[in-house]
């Protein structure tokens, strides 16, 4: 009776919805290219509406929807909007404003046409492009920079970048492995990854850093020479194995044909999914992170010059750049490599707790091991504490940016209701959980926000929460290395799967570290013999040691050392 009654239900709804001139359907909202799901919508005589309450806040806003006056109010940053059902405008902070078709009321639900959100005024309170077309709704950034184009040949690599306006770059060649050109207060179009392997470039990286564009570029062993130009309405990076004669636009045009067996275009690339899954223990090859050192806004640009050789030396030879906005400037950044230790917890926050076995204490013993380490390796490093202090999780990524860290490793004791768990994992940040023993465990480790003076909003803006962690591909690496290593440490005596030891999970402290980061948990805390081990202070050292021999590994293969 119950299944004939929905069946029914389901009937009448549709008859009603044909008899007074509708249509429903779904609409699918895209950031960056990338579906992010549909909200519900009504198609009548040519007009789509949506429902503005789904739609809304899955752009990042606000919404609230009375009943009573069948309205709905949207707001954020300075920025509301109140639509009526049957009127045909809309308030913008006070101001009437037309819509193209009158807004609807469904049973309780306020359906807005699409051209609402269209309206410039909206686009700029959400800080996105949006447009319309075959039941896409596609929100990109308010770019000044579009990846449009890459041009290879036997000799030289060029990356195609469409411009709005003139842009200024400065270019960093610090890690000879990496050169890395960055658009200050400039917006790339979408994050990209790709690879090249053409001998000159073997991959790209492409992304948005807070307000400026960066565009990383793994070079291969031919790549020895760069150039940086802007002209017609294009930035050009060109990567060669020989000294570069100044930027031609014809030249450009006559190669712009790419090999089809490595050709990359911005919709192939955008429309790729990274892989939830880690290679180990082969981690990916994106190139490190070089750090960044700030600008000399006084310092004269110089013109493109060789880069650091890989192979025979070869003669300086600067280049002519023509380019009507100024040449790139070449900077340097620290040359130490800089890690954060942060032990987990502290304080009034004990952590997982078992046996009077308390792991902030754990932590803070083999973190305390690791910074001794690192500092006798030669590194640049800082311990977000070293007694038994709180400190909020917001500010550990707050110390480790304050001091411009290239790597951030937080230290942590596992716990489980499960007392056969055991064994030593390995995280770094992702929305998304490798499975459901993942998502407990961030959940766990996030319970400390609960001791925070200041109480966070764990639902971020959607726009921000969907965004790709900036440094995913450096942190899953980073993440196999230590894996590896700590598996092959004697002395340990906690186990280390080599199958699923690393693993994705949205752990807070991770959240706002611009840098490679990752979350070890040593071993189960709730695990008797874990516990046992991890309590000896000669298992805390060889601990220290595991973990020490994963970053120099990965420190090493990243050119940080010779």
């Amino acid at each position: 009776m119950n299944r004939f009654l929905r069946v029914l239900g389901t009937v009448i709804g549709c008859l009603f919805l044909a008899g007074t001139g509708f249509g429903q359907e779904k609409v699918t909202l895209t950031v960056s290219g990338r579906a992010h799901g549909k909200v519900d919508a009504l198609q009548q005589e040519g007009t789509t509406y949506v429902d503005v309450q789904k739609m809304s806040r899955k752009l990042g806003t606000s919404v609230e929807v009375f009943a009573r006056s069948k309205q709905a109010k949207i707001t954020t940053r300075g920025f509301y909007a109140i639509l009526t059902a049957s009127s045909n405008e809309v308030l913008l902070n006070a101001a009437p404003v037309p819509l193209s078709a009158p807004v609807l009321e469904q049973n309780g639900v306020i359906m807005a046409p699409v051209s609402f959100f269209l309206l410039p005024q909206f686009q700029e309170a959400v800080g996105k492009e949006l447009s319309f077309r075959d039941g896409i709704l596609a929100a990109e950034r308010q770019f000044d920079l579009e990846h449009a184009d890459n041009v290879l040949t036997a000799g030289e690599d060029q990356l195609v970048f469409k411009t709005r306006h003139a842009v200024t770059w400065q270019v960093d060649e610090s890690n000879p492995r990496v050169l890395k050109v960055t658009f200050p207060n400039s917006v790339i179009k979408r994050d990209e990854y790709f690879r090249l392997k053409t001998g000159i470039i073997s991959a790209v990286h492409i992304e948005q850093v807070r307000a400026d564009g960066l565009v990383k570029i793994t070079r291969g062993k031919k790549g020895k020479y760069w150039d940086v130009a802007e002209a017609d309405g294009k930035m050009v990076i060109r990567l060669s194995a020989k000294p570069l004669s100044a930027y031609s636009k014809a030249a450009t045009e006559a190669k712009s044909t790419v090999p089809e067996s490595v050709q990359t275009s911005v919709s192939s690339v955008a429309a790729s999914k990274p892989s939830a899954t880690v290679e180990v223990p082969a981690p990916s090859v994106l190139e490190a992170d070089a750090p960044a050192a700030k600008e000399d806004p006084k310092e004269k640009p110089v013109a493109a010059k060789e880069l650091p050789k890989i192979g025979p030396a070869a003669p300086e030879k600067p280049q002519p750049v023509i380019a009507p906005a100024p040449p790139p400037v070449i900077t340097s950044a620290h040359k130490k490599m800089r890690i954060v230790v942060d032990p987990g917890h502290g304080g009034k926050d004990p952590g997982a707790m078992r046996s009077r076995v308390r792991e902030k204490d754990l932590n803070l013993a083999v973190s305390k091991e690791l910074f001794k380490l690192l500092k006798k390796g030669g590194f640049e490093v800082k311990i977000t504490r070293d007694n038994d202090t709180f400190i909020a999780l917001s500010e550990r990524s707050r110390i480790a940016n304050n001091f411009k860290a290239d790597l951030f490793v937080s230290v942590h004791t596992n716990a489980s209701k499960n007392k056969q768990a055991n064994g030593f994992q390995v995280y770094f940040r992702s929305d998304k959980a490798t499975d459901k023993e993942a998502a407990e465990t961030a959940a766990l480790e996030n319970e400390a926000m609960q001791y925070e003076e200041v109480h966070y909003n764990f639902v971020d803006a959607l726009l921000q929460s969907l965004a790709k962690n900036e440094y995913i591909n450096e942190s899953s690496k980073l993440a196999g290395y230590v894996r590896n290593a700590v598996y092959k440490q004697p002395g340990i005596g906690i186990a280390v799967s080599q199958s699923d030891s690393v693993r994705q999970a949205n752990f807070y402290v991770l959240k706002g570290v611009q840098s490679p980061s990752i979350l070890v948990e040593m071993g189960f805390i709730s695990s008797q013999k874990d516990r046992g081990r991890l309590t000896q202070s000669a298992v805390q050292k060889k601990m220290a040691q595991g973990i020490y021999n994963g970053i120099y590994n990965y420190a090493k293969k990243e050119g940080w050392i010779n």
